[in-house]
């Protein structure tokens, strides 16, 4: 069973998911939270395994929630909400550590699905949209340091092989796993160890945040 914490400061959105959600015999709703303060308690409080977080909200907002939830080691993951298909403070939360993002308007099997991808340690967005987005933004968005000019030097790269950076390059830009298989000729299975090797070693969450890493390390650059 899923349990799922409902973030919204909209009390009729926050019901639409309550109803969503009890529709479905694998998920549990543990609680709603109207903003970010609450939303950090009842995290603590209920141990949820997924967070549905809003990003605008009065007080605390969702990104400095996200931020808090993921610091304080709990094992919850977080699913970011935003109105807008390329909004800033959605590439602010994924960089907050939350493990994807989708649209308020996806259809409900969207967000079901996103929720149970999240609750299995996967990332929600497709490669393809996170690199859209970090090429909307990286270069508007202040970044925590100024990372060494060359990638190979970044301290969170140093343990990587040859091979492992190739692959995470790639990753950065958006490409899939039977993508990478296809391309580099690597049997799918070895291109799954090399990813897990990868979030190992980076200390990356799932594939978002090692794409995002490949941004603020260099490797990939905005087109």
């Amino acid at each position: 069973m899923t349990t799922v914490l409902i973030v919204d400061d909209q009390p009729m959105q926050r019901f639409g998911f309550r109803m969503l959600l009890e529709s479905q015999d694998d998920m549990t709703v543990a609680g709603e939270a109207g903003n970010g303060s609450e939303a950090i308690r009842m995290t603590a409080e209920h141990h949820p395994d997924v967070v549905l977080m809003d990003i605008r909200m009065p007080g605390l907002d969702g990104i400095e929630a996200t931020r808090r939830i993921v610091a304080s080691g709990d094992r919850t993951r977080v699913l970011i909400l935003t109105t807008f298909d390329l909004d800033e403070y959605a590439y602010e939360g994924l960089r907050a550590g939350a493990s994807g993002f989708l649209i308020k308007d996806a259809l409900p099997e969207e967000l079901l699905s996103g929720i149970r991808a999240v609750a299995s340690g996967d990332a929600v967005v497709a490669p393809s949209l996170t690199r859209r987005l970090l090429d909307t933004y990286a270069d508007h968005l202040p970044t925590a340091g100024s990372p060494p000019t060359d990638p190979a030097a970044h301290p969170r790269l140093a343990s990587l092989t040859d091979r492992e950076r190739e692959i995470l390059t790639v990753i950065g830009q958006g490409w899939t796993n039977a993508e990478i298989s296809a391309r580099l000729h690597l049997a799918e299975s070895t291109v799954k160890t090399h990813v897990g090797r990868i979030l190992a070693k980076t200390g990356a969450r799932d594939r978002v945040q090692a794409v995002i890493l490949a941004y603020d390390t260099k490797l990939v650059r905005p087109s």
